[in-house]
């Protein structure tokens, strides 16, 4: 009854400080030891012939066909009824970060695969120190240098936010493999769905200043095939931009896909009773974004690769905003395109 409920998708709330492996064994051991405390199904029965005492008395004894329970199944001879579990993850966050972790169980292993072939954009708020740099981008790390930061504003921060966010829709559309001149791009724009269908590095679909107090701030990122380092490294990469140093105090996971905060169960709530609410509320949203995903498949494979007149946009869009902000963006393909026209 209960295990059978047990196949698909749910999430967990990972807290920072605990790698992500960790997370996995309590949740298992946590459900193991709910499953075998439940009551099972009754032990078989088998016939066997007791000797009786005879009716007549005298000290005769006869053979009687009973029923009896088989040995074999009773608790103390067979052991638990479940051992193990087969509990797969998702998009994995390193001990440092905290937020919302996907595990599946039974046929949500198979959905973990689908879902993760889907390039699904993921959330994160990230928290910002400026005025030093560490070994490795974070606050936590070997101090390696400190500066001032006395200079910087919001205004200045979302500019070069503004600059990361511009260069990086160009990669996205770039690795998408659309040809932007199509009908087909037309509705996958509106509906949200040009993203890369393949390998690609990590690209910053949005990005915006959540909070500015100097010398903190806190970003909110969009973003696919990231990883928390490359986050780290993207503030302190900021704080360069801005003339001063800064380091990562927080990275914390806010949405994966369709699973969101609201859809992460606390440590508190890692029991069966929970994960098997978790598995039926998330059921139709994971159905719908793998049926829109497969559509968004079916589009690209009918649209050519991009070409001249979408690189010339491309690079009309990274020139004005390069003069917006006082940048020298570029887009090099075009260049190497119109060498070659030269």
């Amino acid at each position: 009854m209960a295990v059978a409920e047990l196949a698909g998708l749910f999430a967990v709330y990972k807290p920072a400080g605990v790698a992500w492996g960790r997370v996995r064994e309590a949740v298992e051991t946590r459900l193991l030891r709910e499953l075998n405390a439940a009551p099972g199904a009754a032990p078989r029965q088998r016939v066997r012939f007791l000797p009786t005492p005879a009716p007549g008395g005298g000290g005769a004894v006869e053979l009687v066909a009973a029923r009896v329970p088989v040995l074999a199944d009773h608790p103390l001879v067979r052991g638990p009824r479940f051992r193990k579990l087969k509990i797969g993850a998702g998009h994995r966050l390193d001990v440092k970060a905290s937020g919302v972790f996907v595990l599946g169980i039974g046929h949500g292993n198979k959905l973990l695969t689908d879902l993760y072939n889907c390039h699904l954009t993921k959330v994160y708020t990230v928290g910002g120190l400026f005025g030093k740099a560490t070994d490795d981008f974070s606050d936590t790390g070997n101090l390696i240098e400190k500066t001032t930061f006395d200079h910087i504003t919001r205004e200045k921060l979302e500019r070069i936010l503004a600059v990361i966010q511009g260069t990086n829709q160009k990669a996205l559309l770039m690795y998408s493999n659309i040809d932007m001149k199509t009908q087909e791009a037309y509705e996958l724009a509106v509906k949200g769905l040009i993203r890369p269908m393949g390998k690609s590095p990590p690209i910053i679909t949005a990005i915006r200043c959540l909070q500015f107090a100097l010398p903190e701030f806190q970003l909110e990122i969009h973003c696919l095939h990231e990883t928390q380092q490359y986050l780290r490294k993207m503030v302190h990469e900021i704080g360069l931009e801005l003339k001063s140093s800064a380091v990562c105090t927080q990275v914390r996971r806010i949405r994966d896909g369709v699973f969101t905060v609201d859809d992460a169960l606390p440590r508190t709530q890692w029991n069966l009773q929970s994960i098997q609410e978790a598995i039926r509320n998330c059921q139709l949203k994971v159905e719908t974004e793998l049926e829109k995903t497969l559509a968004h498949g079916e589009g690209q494979e009918s649209s050519s690769s991009a070409g001249w007149g979408q690189l010339s946009m491309l690079s009309r869009n990274v020139h004005e905003q390069s003069l917006q902000y006082n940048t020298t963006a570029t887009c090099q393909q075009c260049d190497g395109q119109q060498k070659e026209r030269g």
